[in-house]
């Protein structure tokens, strides 16, 4: 690439959001350079997150199923893991789909930079290699998505090998005899999944008062009976004081309520405590672009930033920090650019938390309905009546609607549960296209699945669903 080069639409940051916005934005007939300091497309989520992490929690999961196929009367030898070979077959899907991605742009035409990108001002864009080489990119439009990091706990400054975050957890260097989980988020629960399941005695501690802050607590039982089994100890309400090297490890001083012992040592510590949108070194004091107080891009129904040729989508646009949030913004981004009218409202962004069992919601949650003060009737339905739940041996699910109890309508969804990701799309479809509990239960659904706890669900909120009795 040289000095003079330029380009309509510059994407700079190349994961789920990017990728799709620079897809659309050529598929729409521009000339677009997508540019990422990665070889590949794929982002954090594919190279360091989404896929790698369910990857893991796939094996977890055959293990397991492994474990507990005796209660069904099969009985496994005790399993052998080959850390090396799940490495590879993690390392290889990755590599395999970061490959089609570079093929998908080739196709497209999309011109793929492997640099870091900042901007000079709002029309020209530096871009630096790892090789130390510079070239000057003018630009007509810049789409922002350079997605988020871990955050760090501020009052705990000790680094080394044994301290880990997302990244470092996903690359699986060894299994270790114990280890302390410092956050009970989805990123916590999900990846302590994974080591519990490989042989590490885990232990997690959250400050707040319970695990998974923000999500219905209904859901957050069933996973936490689970969770309680698999790991070695769950702490809450309380805090990480102090952390300090020692030859038996990694001596933590804990501050809290009901803490049996307040000094632990522990063999590796996992930092889990959120992650912090990625605005610095892009040069962004150049432009006309906001930043808040949280850090996020401030950006308006279209995505567009205050500078009126920068876009901003994905993990650094603002909460919810999700994939497929950032994919469907980098649309909608790349159609603006485009001169159509279009906005970014959806009545619902779907959540998942890939821990056995799943938890998955959308819409309103009851949580919120309390805190807001809405008026919303709720309705449950206990996997435990369910027929395909119980020959899967996971009849501990539930699936609930929150519907507006005058127009009927379907106003939020939640699943725990075997495939409960699965599941809530069709929580999401019957939101966006306002279906109302007597539409989800007149759509006949298959016998015998999972999918029909939401049809029953919508049942009984009418009082008649074949296997749970709810007078109205």
């Amino acid at each position: 690439m040289g000095y003079d080069s330029s380009t309509q639409v510059a994407v700079i940051g190349a994961g789920p959001g990017g990728y799709a916005a620079a897809f659309r934005a050529a598929d729409l007939g521009m000339q677009v350079a997508l540019i990422d300091l990665e070889p590949n497309p794929g982002g954090v989520c594919l190279y360091r997150g989404c896929i790698p992490s369910k990857a893991l929690l796939h094996i977890a999961r055959v293990l397991t199923d492994a474990r507990e196929a005796v209660e069904l009367g099969i009985e496994f030898t005790k399993p052998a893991i080959d850390l090396h070979r799940v490495r590879t077959w993690k390392e290889g899907m990755v590599q395999k789909m970061t490959a089609g991605l570079a093929e998908l742009c080739q196709h497209r035409n999309v011109n793929y930079i492997q640099g870091r990108a900042s901007f000079l001002d709002a029309k020209n864009l530096r871009i630096q290699t790892d090789l130390g080489a510079e070239n000057t990119l003018s630009i007509d439009h810049a789409i922002l998505a350079t997605g988020s990091r871990s955050a760090t706990v501020p009052n705990l400054p000790l680094q080394g090998s044994r301290i880990l975050d997302s990244t470092c957890a996903l690359e699986l260097n060894e299994v270790p005899r114990n280890m302390l989980v410092v956050g009970g988020g989805y990123i916590g629960l999900e990846l302590g999944s994974v080591y519990a399941a490989l042989g590490t005695d885990v232990s997690v501690v959250e400050m707040l008062p319970g695990l998974l802050t923000g999500v219905d607590r209904d859901l957050v039982n069933v996973i936490s009976k689970r969770l309680e089994k698999l790991f070695k100890s769950i702490v809450t309400n309380t805090k990480v004081a102090h952390m300090e090297e020692t030859p038996e490890g990694i001596r933590v001083r804990l501050e809290g309520e009901d803490i049996e012992a307040s000094e632990q040592v522990f063999e590796t510590i996992l930092i889990a405590v959120g992650r912090k949108p990625n605005t610095s070194g892009l040069g962004l004091e150049n432009t006309s672009v906001e930043i808040d107080g949280a850090g996020f891009v401030v950006v308006d129904a279209q995505r567009r930033t205050k500078e009126p040729t920068i876009y901003a989508i994905g993990d650094v646009a603002g909460e919810p920090m999700l994939a497929h949030k950032a994919s469907h913004e980098g649309l909608i981004a790349a159609e603006a650019i485009a001169g159509h009218k279009v906005a970014f409202e959806p009545r619902s962004i779907p959540a998942v938390v890939f821990t056995d069992p799943e938890i998955a919601w959308c819409g309103l949650t009851e949580t919120q309905a309390k805190s807001e003060n809405r008026s919303a009737e709720v309705v449950r339905f206990h996997w435990r009546v369910s027929g395909r739940a119980a020959t899967l041996g996971r009849n501990d699910g539930l699936t609930k609607l929150l519907i507006d109890p005058e127009t009927e309508r379907i106003l939020g969804v939640g699943i725990v549960g075997a495939g409960a990701g699965e599941l809530i799309a069709e929580g999401v479809l019957a939101i966006e296209m306002a279906a109302t509990a007597s539409d989800l239960q007149w759509t006949i659904h298959p016998h015998p699945t999972l999918s029909e706890t939401v049809m029953e669900s919508a049942e009984t909120f009418f009082g008649h669903s074949s296997h749970m009795y709810r007078p109205k």
